[in-house]
């Protein structure tokens, strides 16, 4: 970023980073800088990563850059929304503890509720306003949306009145204030996104907290409450709480707190809502149940790496707060607080994938009835992909007939409209962004998928003569979009270059990010990768993400973006990680474990926040200081989702490998980090939902006895062509054999074993060495 950081103070500031972790980093190979790595067309944070003894790890990229934390806002630290499961009106925490609902400024930001700031000692310093003081924000039990941060600001010791002439030096405890903070999930508040907030001391024995409303109360206090100029409740207070100067004011001493809730969508004052000393602890706890049971519905997982463990939870929370009614919006309390096809069908997928069906049901109605001009034939594709997976993991026949007049106007889309001479769908824009019209390959790609796939449930659905014209456009649609793809594909770079302009010359990409329209270009073609044009196996069928991988598409595995265009606080080099799932889930398809790995770990370590795992849109890849970078409306539901559908897949994958629209391949633990099998650790994952029905594995560690052992509950609705189960154990070690029942299995080198044919409990015992 220009305004930050001149070429030369850019690189050490690099320095100084990285230098800051060194005393706490495990030993690795020293990286190159990040102007290196920004000017390298390969990844080199990554491939340095995969270089690495078991290969990527959350522990190598960490120390690499600071976190995403800044925001274009006036609060200029990221927001923590706060909401109950699927609410329409949020709050938002400031993640420096600041305040609640505090004004955005720009217009990128929403404004909700009444800002409330809050001010520590008797100086009123604003809470958060000195980074070196302040904690970053911590998830109760790791990944609850119970945020506790604190501040330290030490009390003035006799700064005035009688202070004795032979005053002595005191040594003491100074004071640090902590902050609490979650929204109700109680039925009568939750829609007003009610803020509860606890202070109190961690330390030190004399606090002052002050609570400010801006503008300030133009209504009244009165009994423990702030009401607005019509009487609706702003905020309660407990006892604690003294008003003056238009203001509240608590002290705080040992073991003493000071609680509030703040209103952020006007309330009339409830009857039966009492604000009383335990009032802050039974909201507290009805909210920690009610998030626990949301966890319970969907899959299980547990790996012994607590960062991930801690990582799933929380964003499955964030998801559910972001979700406003059945609509997945794409963040909230900013320009993105509404619908988009594509960002939101992924956020719905995952869900799905995670074991939340109902829900997920509910979330594709709005997505299949939305439209935005211009992109019609993009998100034909998209419903119709939502249709599919909806039906191959819940074979929910009666669901897919009730909506299927809303998906049937995008089948009868792409069959009727390719009418122009080249065959194809019509022109239509780049992408969302850029409105340019083209021949887009991602509409083209999508579409073409779409109508190859679809046949085999048009059948299971009894409309074999839907499924006939279906079955008969796809060949003649597949001739049209070869020959577009003969006339413009690129051969003279390798691998050739693939654009999305089809039948335009459109320029080749190389550096990828070097202009605004190769970005897009990058951003994009995730989609054209997920729609598998190629062969599987063949040449043609890497090209597109080995493009990616050797011309500047990607750091740290996750999608870069950038050029001028883009330069002011975003910076011209960035990551839009989100983008990135298609690109992802086509390495571990093609068993390239090691290539997932660096992108979700690389997701974990530099996409999120630290702690929070909040992501954005993007961010920039150069630091504003040592502290943090600039990351673009945050949260997102498409991030979550993206880091979601990661990690179910580096656990289980139901594919569709032969090609033919239909899972048949159940794959168990292909891309797990190797760290996940060293001796002594464990493996979990309950109720997956698979295109086959759940799915069950558990798998313990126990190299110094020179086995794993196994247990895999199988599905038992549709057995697969072909189930697989591999033990990705540390290298330098080997599976040898397995055995199950007195039944010995082939292993591969890969620690792979054939489980096909077998049917519900299996246990195994596989038989290791060191090589």
């Amino acid at each position: 970023m220009k305004f930050c950081f001149p070429p030369a103070r850019l690189l050490k500031a690099a320095v100084l980073i990285m230098a800051s972790f060194a005393s706490t980093a495990p030993a690795f190979a020293t990286p190159a800088s990040l102007a290196g790595v920004v000017a390298a067309k390969r990844d080199l944070w990554g491939e340095a990563a995969m270089a690495e003894p078991n290969g990527a790890s959350y522990e190598f990229f960490a120390p690499l850059l600071p976190p995403p934390r800044y925001v274009h806002a006036d609060f200029r630290h990221y927001p923590l929304v706060l909401s109950a499961p699927g609410a329409k009106t949020k709050a938002r925490l400031i993640s420096n503890g600041s305040g609640v609902n505090l004004r955005g400024g720009s217009r990128s930001w929403k404004e909700v509720g009444t800002p409330v700031g809050f001010r520590v000692g008797p100086d009123e310093f604003r809470f958060g306003d000195l980074r070196e003081r302040v904690s970053d924000p911590k998830p109760a039990e790791g990944w609850l949306p119970i945020y506790e941060i604190t501040h330290r600001h030490p009390a003035p010791v006799q700064a005035e009145g009688l202070v004795p002439i032979n005053q002595k030096p005191a040594v003491r405890v100074p004071e640090i204030y902590r902050l609490e903070a979650f929204a109700s999930t109680d039925a009568a508040l939750a829609e007003h996104a009610v803020v509860f907030v606890k202070f109190d001391l961690a330390a030190g024995t004399n606090g002052l907290v002050s609570v400010e409303l801006d503008p300030p109360a133009g209504g009244k206090f009165s009994a423990g409450k702030i009401l607005d100029e019509r009487g609706n409740v702003v905020a309660w207070l407990d006892k604690s709480w003294k008003w003056e100067r238009r203001g509240a004011r608590a002290k705080l001493r040992p073991g003493a707190a000071a609680t509030l809730a703040i209103v952020t969508k006007p309330l009339a004052m409830p009857e039966e809502f009492k604000f009383t000393a335990t009032t802050y602890a039974m909201q507290r706890a009805a909210t920690v149940k009610t998030w626990k049971e949301i966890l319970v519905r969907g899959m299980n997982v547990e790996v012994p790496e607590p960062v991930v463990h801690n990582a799933w939870r929380n964003l499955l929370a964030q998801n559910f707060a972001l979700l406003n009614g059945d609509k997945m919006f794409y963040s909230a309390g900013n320009q993105y607080e509404q619908l988009y096809e594509a960002e939101g069908s992924d956020a719905a997928l995952t869900m799905m994938d995670w074991g939340y069906e109902a829900d997920a049901r509910r979330m594709f109605v709005p997505l299949l009835d939305f439209t935005r001009k211009g992109l019609e034939g993009h998100q034909a594709g998209l419903k119709l992909n939502d249709i599919l997976r909806c039906y191959w993991q819940t074979r929910d026949m009666a669901w897919l007939m009730e909506n299927r007049a809303r998906w049937e106007k995008e089948l009868r889309r792409i069959l009727d409209t390719r009418t122009n001479a080249s065959g194809l769908l019509p022109k239509e824009r780049y992408c969302g962004d850029i409105s340019t019209p083209v021949f887009s390959l991602s509409v083209q790609a999508k579409a073409w998928r779409m109508l190859h796939d679809l046949p085999p449930v048009l059948r299971a659905l009894g409309d074999d003569a839907l499924a006939k014209e279906t079955e008969m456009a796809a060949k003649e649609f597949r001739v049209k979009l070869d020959d577009a793809l003969a006339k413009s594909i690129r051969r003279e770079v390798t691998p050739p270059f693939i654009p999305i302009a089809l039948l335009a010359d459109e320029n080749i990409h190389s550096p990828i990010t070097a202009t605004r329209i190769g970005s897009y270009w990058n951003l994009i073609n995730g989609y054209v990768i997920g729609a598998r044009l190629f062969p599987a196996g063949s040449d043609e069928d890497a090209w597109l993400p080995h493009y990616l991988e050797q011309h500047g598409g990607l750091c740290m595995g996750m999608i870069r973006s950038g050029g001028t265009a883009h330069g002011f606080w975003t910076g011209p080099d960035r990551v839009n990680p989100l983008y990135g799932t298609r690109y992802t889930l086509d390495t571990l398809r093609r068993d390239e474990s090691e290539r997932a790995l660096v992108s979700f770990y690389g997701m974990l370590a530099q996409g999120f926040t630290r702690g929070t795992f909040i992501a954005g849109e993007g961010c920039t890849l150069a630091p504003m200081d040592d502290g943090g970078r600039f990351f673009y409306c945050p949260p997102n539901s498409a991030g979550n989702a993206h880091f979601l559908a990661m990690l179910r897949h580096l656990l289980v994958q139901d594919f569709d490998l032969d090609g033919d629209g239909e899972p048949e391949t159940l794959r168990l633990l292909f891309g797990t980090s190797r760290r996940w099998l060293e001796d002594g650790k464990k493996i979990t994952v309950e109720r997956a939902p698979t295109a086959f029905g759940p799915v069950s594995v558990r798998v313990e560690s126990r190299l110094q006895r020179g086995e794993v052992l196994a247990q895999v509950e199988l599905p038992a609705r549709h057995e697969p062509r072909k189930t697989l189960l591999r033990l990705r154990v540390p290298d330098g070690w080997r599976v040898t054999t397995a055995e199950t029942g007195g039944r010995k299995l082939d292993v591969d080198a890969s620690g792979a074993m054939d489980l096909t044919g077998l049917k519900g409990g299996v246990s195994l015992r596989c038989a290791v060495e060191k090589q």
